[in-house]
């Protein structure tokens, strides 16, 4: 019988946990073992018992992680290196262009990762960050509209302005799943919102849905040098699939933006698209550089793990059973996207992304299968 580890997360304010007691009793109907370290999922308001009615056995860390198949929310922290070894599949957020480190600890392990934010169907998407991406660029619009009010921090600028004030102006660069959801928030909100993304088929595909003062606009250097000294509140929401986002903001443009202006990089998981950008916690989450409040907090959807641990358990249980029940090369002949997950297999990097990112030779996913 193929046994499933979930293991207690032990990132900074991480609250989140990789299954539901819904989902434990599907695995376990299927036949499979499933061990939830004891308190996992205190802080998504789930408890020990609930997991046992459910089916699983509630473990210590150590037999949680010594599972064939290890489900996590987040990458391994390097107090939990310990736990790789060569016969586990790790199934997580791993964003190793951020945590170089991790992919290093994985290599070095010989371990098997498989990471949530590489499944890529054909069509370019992405169905495993797709509902944190949808939550993260939810809550950069609310919180940036929070850190914009003076007691925190901010200019003093209400979001959406009231009858004769000006709105706060927002520019979210990136039309992405984080980009849209951020932008269309801000704009529920009354927000003055400027869209801005590199490609007019992702902005003429989303112009049926607009709402509000939104405003999309194809980008440039120029164009960010132009309007991100203009805005009250900037949203950075870039993505590349496996690698670092690209810095499109500089310390110039920062410097030049009105003080007390708020940047929230939704990005800094994959480096941040702000230069100026350093990672921060829910327990810390600000810093202000420049005169300009910046929230970077590498696990944003963490801050409503209820809502957040239902979103990624329903698009990452499907995958779960097929690895769990053919393992991985049954599971990517039935489920192809499932090829691009692989980040790393038995010491060598299998996503090219990746691979550029840590600066290492990439082998096809196929071949490291075999």
């Amino acid at each position: 019988m193929a046994s499933i580890g979930v293991p207690k997360e032990i990132k900074a304010d991480e609250l989140r946990v990789a299954l539901t007691p819904d989902g434990v009793k599907e695995l376990v109907t299927q036949g499979f073992e499933v061990r939830i370290q004891t308190s996992a999922g205190e802080g998504a308001g789930i408890n020990d018992e609930i997991f046992a009615k459910a089916g699983a056995k509630i473990v210590g860390r150590e037999e949680a992680w010594a599972a064939h198949l290890i489900v996590k929310v987040k990458e391994p922290q390097e107090e939990e290196f310990v736990f790789l070894r060569e016969d586990m599949i790790l199934f997580t957020y791993l964003h190793l262009a951020a945590y170089p480190k991790v992919g290093e600890a994985l290599i070095e392990a010989g371990t098997t990762g498989v990471g949530y934010e590489t499944v890529q169907m054909q069509n370019g998407s992405l169905p495993l960050l797709a509902p944190m991406s949808e939550i993260a660029g939810r809550l950069a619009a609310q919180i940036g509209a929070h850190l914009l009010e003076k007691p925190h921090g901010g200019s003093g600028v209400l979001i959406g302005g009231c009858t004769g004030v000006r709105p706060a102006r927002v520019v979210v660069v990136g039309a992405g799943t984080v980009g849209w959801n951020a932008a269309r928030l801000a704009a529920a909100m009354d927000a003055e919102v400027l869209l801005l993304d590199r490609s007019p088929e992702r902005l003429r595909r989303l112009e049926a849905d607009r709402r509000g003062r939104l405003t999309s606009i194809v980008s440039s250097q120029g164009l960010l040098e132009r309007l991100i000294p203009t805005a009250d509140l900037v949203i950075g929401a870039v993505l590349r699939p496996g690698g670092r986002a690209p810095t499109l903001i500089n310390k110039s443009m920062v410097k030049e933006m009105k003080k007390h202006s708020v940047i929230v990089d939704v990005a800094i998981d994959q480096g941040g698209c702000v230069s100026t950008s350093v990672e921060t916690t829910h327990t810390n989450p600000t810093v202000t550089i420049h005169g300009i409040q910046h929230y970077a907090v590498g696990n944003m959807p963490g801050a409503v793990p209820f809502t957040s641990t239902e979103a990624l358990v329903s698009v990452t249980l499907p995958y779960i059973l097929g690895i769990a029940g053919r393992g991985l090369e049954g599971a990517v002949t039935e489920k192809p996207e499932l090829l691009s997950g692989l980040n790393t297999v038995h010491g060598s990097v299998c996503h090219p992304g990746v691979a550029k990112a840590l600066d290492i030779a990439p082998r096809h996913p196929m071949a490291c299968l075999r």
